[in-house]
């Protein structure tokens, strides 16, 4: 195991975050204190600091940097320095071989942006962040226009699917760091963490068999009903600094280094373990491979970000019931706030580089009694804090939604799913797009998805299983879905709506007119998932195939649909043959050009240096 003394200075980062002219906010992590500053070359500049003491050597830093007179320039590359208490910084690792350092470009008229979404670093697929990094890459050295902005709508790391290796690594690096606990025994987890390996839900908290609805299998069968429905999870997350350790370790490839590999094994027996066990360790060697890459580009283009359910744990208020459940049980609160607490730290505070998330910062401070996290107070204004959602003032206007925390809740029957936007939120998202010709929309599900994918869902959900297959889709909930269709046709919204989504582990491209009416708008339905996840590929391709045969341009069980006043239209890959797929399963990051804020060409980067394309005709 490392020693603590020759521990790096650079845990994780520099990560640039949200880039405007008047400010750029910086993320890092480093294993001592000391006074940071980021230098932009040819531009006088101060930087306001906050840290947050996080363990014995682990400090989490927000930089903010304002021109002392004017503002940056937008959209031209600013080559930047970080110095620590005034010397500077070796980020030779985190440049690229003709830049003369680091930079960043503020983004303003967006030319291409970069999207994707679901990153499980033990998927046996690689990471598509590679091909990003190869992208920015390849235009640094040629002096082509290069991609302004990354957004990652969602599951940027799996708190509830987390890999045996991982989990080994989280518990070696929590002790290497010193990062501090929480005072609150939320699970009776044995001591030795062997024993927990792929049994952590065993020690999940249950809803007694005797206080379940009586419609419900869990009452029959006389088993409690578990708060965390995940299929994975056997090694989830629990404690705050078991998130603290799993962001270092999705984002930092020097916290790889100081884990002691050999003790990362499962001593265990189980034959169905052992081959879980050796899958994901291949799948995590090369995730940390590819990691520097990552590291790259998270250095040298602007990130924003947004949490979807695996962030904090599965099915995260599908339904009013789990939510219920969750709200009633001392211990299923902690660990669903630990994960949202995990998410404001390391995703939420640059999103909005601190202007609505920074009154979270007090509170979360006074936490730390000691050297133990004691989270009662910041628990309650954690649970208040209602602007997770946040806009980027660049053009077109970037508006991403927060579809988690402000469920549009099913009042008659809390088995139903909730919408993902409740009525005063789709109230304030409705007056968000008015006026504006252009939007970027990031919605983490699709509001326009896989019509027989959907179909399936409601079915499941009518049988009172919507857990079982997510049925998290926008036209789940009729109330959500009347009035999402009811602002898209609205004639003083955008006539150029491009929607970003991610979460369903395929990629696709849809566009959207309405039948009826004379607002002559176009919305652009971009689906990219995942960055490093796939969907079974046999079955996305069946379900292709029966989406085009039930619901072809001519099919009536289109009328069936919520969104029959909305001409949906399929793009297909552009290729030789003569049928080509509209889902693609293949693990990719997306590439948006845009020709004068209108979306120009959508392209999937593969991290094998693939490249499709969808079609963007209409047949």
């Amino acid at each position: 195991m490392r020693q603590t003394n020759a521990l790096p200075q650079l845990l994780l980062g520099p990560m640039l975050r949200r880039a405007e002219q008047g400010q750029v906010c910086v993320q890092l992590v480093t294993s001592f204190h000391s006074v940071l500053a980021i230098e932009i070359e040819d531009y006088q500049c101060k930087t306001e600091q906050k840290t947050f003491r996080l363990g014995t050597h682990c400090f989490f830093h927000i930089l903010l940097v304002r021109p002392i007179s004017g503002l940056f320039p937008a959209d031209v590359a600013l080559n930047y320095h970080l110095l620590s208490d005034g010397q500077t910084l070796n980020l030779e690792d985190y440049k690229y071989p003709s830049q003369a350092s680091t930079q960043c470009v503020i983004p303003q008229q967006l030319q291409q942006v970069l999207h994707g979404s679901c990153r499980n670093p033990h998927h046996p697929s690689r990471d598509s962040l590679v091909a990003a990094d190869a992208l920015l890459e390849k235009c640094k050295i040629s002096g082509q226009p290069a991609p302004s902005l990354l957004l990652m709508s969602g599951d940027q790391i799996y708190a509830d699917d987390v890999a045996g290796p991982m989990l080994l690594a989280i518990a070696q690096l929590i002790e290497i760091l010193g990062l501090y606990k929480e005072q609150a025994h939320i699970a009776e987890l044995p001591d030795d963490i062997q024993l927990q390996l792929f049994n952590r839900h065993q020690f999940l908290p249950k809803t007694p068999w005797q206080e379940c609805s009586k419609y419900s299998f869990s009452y029959w069968f006389k088993r409690g009903e578990a708060h965390f429905t995940s299929l994975s999870a056997g090694n989830h997350l629990i404690y705050f600094q078991e998130f603290v350790a799993c962001y270092l370790l999705n984002f930092g490839a020097v916290c790889w280094q100081l884990v002691d590999h050999e003790q990362m094994a499962y001593l265990g027996t189980n034959p169905k373990f052992i081959k879980s066990f050796d899958a994901q360790s291949k799948a995590i060697e090369k995730f940390v491979e590819d990691l520097p890459y990552a590291q790259r580009l998270f250095a040298n283009v602007p990130t924003l970000m947004m949490f979807d359910d695996h962030d904090v744990t599965d099915d995260w208020n599908l339904t009013a019931r789990w939510e219920q459940a969750i709200a009633a049980h001392n211990s299923s609160r902690r660990i669903i706030n630990s994960g949202l607490l995990g998410y404001w730290l390391f995703q939420g505070l640059g999103n909005d580089a601190m202007h609505n998330s920074g009154s979270l910062c007090a509170e979360f401070e006074r936490s730390l009694q000691g050297d133990v996290w004691q989270f009662k107070m910041l628990d309650k204004a954690l649970n208040r804090f209602s602007n997770w959602h946040y806009c980027l003032e660049t053009k077109p206007k970037v508006v991403v939604m927060d579809t988690r925390t402000h469920r549009w809740r099913n009042e008659q029957n809390f088995n139903e799913p909730s919408g993902l936007l409740d009525w005063e939120m789709l109230m304030e998202l409705e007056d968000t797009l008015l006026d504006h010709k252009e939007v970027i929309l990031v919605s983490p599900a699709p509001v326009f998805g896989v019509k027989s994918i959907e179909a399936i869902q409601s079915i499941f959900n009518f049988c009172g299983q919507p857990l079982l297959v997510d049925v998290e889709n926008w036209m789940a909930h009729e109330g959500s879905a009347r009035k999402l269709l009811e602002i898209f046709r609205r004639p003083d919204t955008p006539k150029e709506t491009i929607i970003l989504s991610g979460d369903v582990h395929y990629s696709f491209c849809f566009s959207v007119q309405s039948r009826f009416g004379k607002h002559h708008n176009r919305i652009w339905q971009l689906t990219a998932s995942g960055i490093k996840n796939e969907f079974p590929k046999k079955l996305i391709s069946c379900l292709d195939k029966l989406d085009s045969i039930f619901y072809a341009p001519w099919s009536p069980l289109n009328y069936f649909t919520k969104r029959w006043q909305m001409e949906v239209n399929k793009h297909p890959l552009q290729g030789h043959a003569k049928k080509q797929p509209y889902l693609v399963s293949d693990s990719a990051i997306s590439l948006i050009t845009l020709d004068n804020a209108k979306l120009s060409r959508y392209q999937l980067l593969h991290h094998d240096g693939r490249i499709q394309e969808f079609s963007l005709e209409t047949d």
